[in-house]
């Protein structure tokens, strides 16, 4: 039996929120610091990551504190934000995920930006939380590029399987995802579902690309899950 552990990217790669995650953080960024997010990359980067940028930019200290204090406020209103907003589980996902999970051999895990509670209010609000046992997180560094061993570290505690990186897929909507995969030799798979393009996401040699996932058994054929 083929074993193989897929990792996923969630914003614009399972879910568009439409800009719930963005307006939640600009209106703590405002209510904190009376300032907005003009500089501040967020596509791709992590909320910790996100976080630092805009503590920077305001002149603030970076300190565990105030990095807790700023996202605390972020989750408060992107709970009230996601049922306010006009998003959507992208083409193709879901039948991908029912598929999959009934897959011999196919573990599912997250690999992504988010903190874990946001990741989990985002994917609860559309109804694909359960499909993930375990994943990695912006808890567990700022950098994207780090995360790839606290994946593979829950994926053996929760399946018992010990995932060499050549049957890990990372799949994403950024270049940031791309890089995170390749970081850990795991093979990459970009969906240019997101804010990236299909020609800026080829830029980054991603060992697939799709427009999206829609086709779910050409995808399933082509990446031979």
């Amino acid at each position: 039996m083929k074993k193989r552990l897929l990792l996923w990217d969630i914003d614009g790669t399972l879910i568009s929120t439409g800009a719930a995650g963005q307006r939640a953080i600009a209106l703590a960024t405002t209510q904190r610091f009376g300032g907005d997010l003009e500089g501040v990359e967020i596509a791709g980067r992590t909320d910790t990551g996100i976080a630092h940028q805009i503590l920077a930019k305001h002149g603030e200290p970076i300190t565990d504190e105030s990095v807790a204090a700023l996202l605390d406020l972020y989750l408060e209103l992107l709970a009230l934000e996601l049922p306010r907003s006009q998003g959507q589980v992208l083409p193709g996902v879901l039948p991908l995920l029912q598929k999959l999970q009934r897959q011999p051999g196919t573990s599912l895990g997250l690999l992504t930006g988010n903190l874990k509670r946001g990741a989990q209010l985002k994917l609860e609000h559309y109804h694909l939380w359960q499909f993930f046992a375990f994943g990695a997180f912006a808890d567990d560094h700022h950098d994207r590029n780090q995360l790839g061993d606290f994946a593979l570290t829950r994926a053996e505690k929760g399946t018992g399987i010990k995932f060499e990186s050549a049957r890990v897929d990372v799949i994403g909507d950024t270049g940031h995802d791309i890089a995170c995969g390749k970081a850990f030799g795991a093979r990459t798979i970009a969906i240019a579902t997101g804010s990236w393009p299909r020609e800026k996401l080829s830029e980054y040699a991603p060992d697939f690309l799709f427009d999206d996932l829609a086709a779910v058994d050409d995808v399933i054929a082509a990446l031979d899950w």
